[in-house]
C-alpha cells in the first residue's frame, strides 16, 4: 500500500476525478449567470454608436452633451452598487439576488424602450445598469465556490471570454438594429431574452447566504455613493470642455474625502464583519498583488481603447466603420482565448503566462508610441492585436489568483473589490489618456500644427506614459503564484470585536439597519 505524504514531490500528483467534478446543478447554474451576464454586458456598450441617432430624434430633443450622460449615468450607476454587492451576497441567496438583478435590468429596459422623453430614457439606463452592477461579482463568486481548485481557471477563462467579446458585440449588434428598426429595438429586444433567462434562473439557482448575515450600516451606503460615485463622474469630467471652473474640482474633492471615509468606516465594520465592502481581502498579499496588476491593466486599456477612435478618424482619416473593423478582432480574439489560457492556467499556474502576457503590454504600447500619419491600417490593426494578445494571457490568470487566494467567506468582497477597481480604473485610464493628449495638442495647435497632427503627438506621449506606467505592472507579476488550493478561513471577528447578538437588536432573519 502507497503511504500519502504531504512532503516535498518530484511532480504534483493529479487530483481524483470526484474532486474535479461541479455539484449537481453547479454547471447549469454557472451557464445561467454565464449567458445572462453575457445578455447585459452586450446591451452595457450598445449605446455607443446610437448617440447620433438620439441626438435626430424629435421626440427626446437633446444634444450631444445630453446624450453622452447615457453612458455617464450608467457608469456612476455601476461605481455606486458593484462596492455593495459582497455585502449583499453574504446577507441574501443568489437565487433573491439573480431575480432581483435580472428583474432590475427587465424593467429599465421597457421603461427606456418606451420613454417618452429623455428624463425617462436617462432613468431606464439607471434601473438598467443597478442590475447589471449585481451580475458579474455574482458570477465570480458562484464560480470560486463551486468549481473545484483544478479547474478554476477555465472557467474563469469563460468569463474572460464574455467580458471581452460582448462588449465588442455591443456596438455591433446596436448598428444592425439601428439599420432596419427604431433605437427603441436595441432595450426592447432584450427584453425577453433577459426574462427568459430570468424565469429560467430563478428555478436552477439556490444557495443560501453566509452563516454571518451582516446588518445594514447606513452611513456606508452614501460615504460609498459620494466616493466611488465621486471620484468616476469627477474623472468623467477631465478634458470635457464648457465646464465651470469649480464642478471638476469639486467632484473629485468629494470623491476623495469621501472614499477615504468609506475606507475608515469600513475598518471599524469589519471587526464584527458588518463591512459593507471587507477590505481584509488586501491582507492576502496575493490579492493585493493581482489587484495592483488589474489596475493597470485595466487603465491602459480602457485608455488605448478610447484614444485608438480618436487617432484613426481625426488623425489618419479613417471612417467609423474602418475604425470597427481595425478594433474587433483583437477583442474578439482575446474572448476566444480566454477558455485556452485558463486550461493553461490550471496546468501551469500563472507566472508563464502572466509574465510573457505583461511583456507583450508593453511591447504593443511602445509599439504604439511610433505612430504616424502615414502609418498603415493594417500596421495598427497588428498593433491592436499585439495589445489584446498580451491583454488575454493576463486578465483571467488576475482574476483566478486573486479570488483563488482568499478564504472562502471573502469570495464575495473579493469578487466586488475586483469590478470596483475595473470601474474606477477604466475612468482614471481614459482620463489620463485624454487629458495628455488634449493638452498637448492645444500647445501644438497654438504654434501652428495642424490639428490631426498635434492630436497625433498628443496620443504619443500619452502612450509613453503608459508604457512607463506598465513597468511598474510587469514588475508585480514577478510576485504572483498559484495560490493553495484551500485558504484558511480568518477568526470570523477581530480580537476587538464583540459577537453580535440578539440582544444588540439583530435578528436571525430580519434586516437590521443600525448606524453607529
Amino acid at each position: 500500500m502507497q503511504t500519502e505524504t504531504h512532503d516535498q514531490r518530484p511532480m504534483p500528483q493529479p487530483t481524483p476525478p470526484a474532486i474535479q467534478r461541479l455539484p449537481p446543478g453547479g454547471a447549469m447554474t454557472i451557464a445561467t449567470l454565464l449567458v445572462s451576464a453575457f445578455v447585459v454586458i452586450l446591451n452595457e456598450t450598445a449605446m455607443n454608436v446610437a448617440i447620433s441617432t438620439l441626438i435626430q430624434d424629435p421626440v427626446l430633443a437633446i444634444d450631444e452633451r445630453a446624450a453622452q450622460w447615457l453612458t455617464t449615468a450608467f457608469m456612476l450607476t455601476m461605481a455606486i452598487v458593484i462596492p455593495t454587492s459582497g455585502w449583499l451576497m453574504a446577507r441574501f441567496s443568489k437565487r433573491t439576488l439573480y431575480v432581483t438583478a435580472m428583474a432590475a435590468f427587465i424593467l429599465g429596459s421597457l421603461i427606456a424602450g418606451f420613454a417618452p422623453s429623455f428624463p425617462l430614457l436617462l432613468l431606464g439606463r439607471i434601473v438598467q445598469a443597478s442590475g447589471t452592477a449585481l451580475v458579474f461579482p455574482l458570477l465570480m463568486t458562484t464560480v470560486m465556490e463551486l468549481v473545484p481548485p483544478a479547474r478554476r481557471g477555465a472557467f474563469m477563462g469563460t468569463i474572460s471570454m464574455v467580458m471581452s467579446v460582448a462588449p465588442a458585440l455591443g456596438p455591433t449588434v446596436s448598428g444592425v438594429i439601428l439599420q432596419f428598426a427604431s433605437w427603441r429595438w436595441i432595450f426592447l429586444g432584450i427584453a425577453p431574452l433577459a426574462l427568459l433567462f430570468l424565469l429560467f434562473g430563478a428555478r436552477k439557482l439556490g444557495g443560501e447566504p453566509q452563516a454571518h448575515r451582516p446588518r445594514l450600516d447606513t452611513l456606508s451606503i452614501p460615504l460609498a455613493a459620494l466616493g466611488f460615485g465621486g471620484l468616476v463622474y469627477g474623472l468623467s469630467l477631465i478634458g470635457a470642455e464648457g465646464l465651470p471652473a469649480w464642478q471638476l474640482p469639486v467632484a473629485l474633492g468629494v470623491g476623495a474625502v469621501s472614499l477615504a471615509a468609506f475606507v475608515l468606516r469600513q475598518l471599524r465594520l469589519q471587526r464584527s464583519d458588518d463591512a459593507l465592502l471587507d477590505l481584509r481581502t488586501f491582507r492576502h498579499p496575493l490579492f493585493t498583488a493581482s489587484v495592483v496588476v488589474m489596475t493597470i491593466a485595466m487603465a491602459a486599456m480602457f485608455g488605448t481603447l478610447i484614444m485608438l477612435p480618436l487617432v484613426l478618424q481625426d488623425s489618419m482619416g479613417l471612417e467609423p466603420l474602418h475604425v470597427g473593423l481595425i478594433t474587433m478582432p483583437g477583442a474578439l480574439m482575446t474572448g476566444l482565448l480566454g477558455p485556452v489560457v485558463g486550461n493553461l492556467y490550471d496546468r501551469w499556474g500563472p507566472r508563464p503566462l502572466v509574465i510573457p502576457g505583461a511583456l507583450v503590454v508593453l511591447a504593443a504600447l511602445v509599439l504604439y508610441t511610433t505612430l504616424h500619419i502615414s502609418t498603415p491600417w493594417w500596421m495598427v490593426l497588428i498593433m491592436q492585436m499585439v495589445l489584446m494578445l498580451g491583454f488575454a494571457f493576463t486578465f483571467p490568470p488576475l482574476f483566478t489568483v486573486s479570488l483563488a487566494a482568499l478564504p472562502k467567506h471573502l469570495y464575495g468582497h473579493g469578487s466586488a473589490t475586483i469590478s470596483t477597481v475595473q470601474q474606477v480604473a477604466g475612468a482614471a485610464g481614459t482620463a489620463a489618456f485624454v487629458t495628455i493628449m488634449a493638452t498637448r495638442q492645444t500647445q501644438l495647435v497654438a504654434e501652428g500644427v495642424a490639428s490631426g497632427e498635434a492630436l497625433l503627438e498628443g496620443a504619443r506621449i500619452a502612450f509613453m506614459g503608459a508604457a512607463a506606467l506598465w513597468v511598474l505592472g510587469v514588475a508585480a507579476t514577478f510576485w504572483l503564484r498559484k495560490p493553495a488550493d484551500e485558504v484558511p478561513d480568518e477568526p470570523e471577528h477581530d480580537e476587538a470585536a464583540t459577537p453580535v447578538s440578539a440582544a444588540d437588536g439583530q435578528e436571525p432573519d430580519g434586516l437590521v439597519v443600525t448606524a453607529h
